[in-house]
């Protein structure tokens, strides 16, 4: 097992037995603590395996909705905003809600970031004036 294997494991190991997969919940845990690129390695786990299956596009926009404020938090707001529009075209593919997670929200919350660094021309990094965003699948 790799090193980056076993910090998933670790990282996933609360969530095993759970409705939904532990690797999926594992990515809001992650998330919702601002550990973005965490939330980026935990749910790579179970994209791979579906890159073209039914849920890949769904799983790569949560990635790259990760990765758009793990740019935030190295202060690239155009690399940001990149991959907000990609993980949105992602997700308009899926229903408003899909897997749990309530899709019609979290564009939502993209289309408000992305209004947050075009206001000011890519000046003002909104992750760090305000709230960092949260995510949570619903039963």
């Amino acid at each position: 097992m790799s090193h980056k294997s076993a910090r998933i494991a670790e990282m996933i190991e609360s969530f095993q037995g759970q409705e939904l997969d532990a690797h999926y919940l594992g990515f809001f845990d992650c998330f919702n603590r601002q550990m973005f690129y965490e939330a980026h390695d935990v749910l790579e786990d179970i994209w791979l395996p579906d890159r073209c299956g039914a849920n890949g596009n769904f799983y790569k926009g949560l990635i790259q909705l990760a990765g758009a404020f793990v740019h935030l938090q190295k202060n690239r707001p155009r690399p940001s905003a990149a991959l907000f529009k990609l993980a949105r075209t992602n997700f308009e593919k899926y229903p408003g809600y899909h897997e749990q997670l309530n899709l019609v929200e979290v564009l939502a919350m993209i289309a408000d970031w992305l209004q947050r660094l075009e206001q000011d021309p890519f000046l003002v990094n909104p992750l760090a004036t305000g709230a960092p965003p949260q995510l949570r699948p619903q039963s």
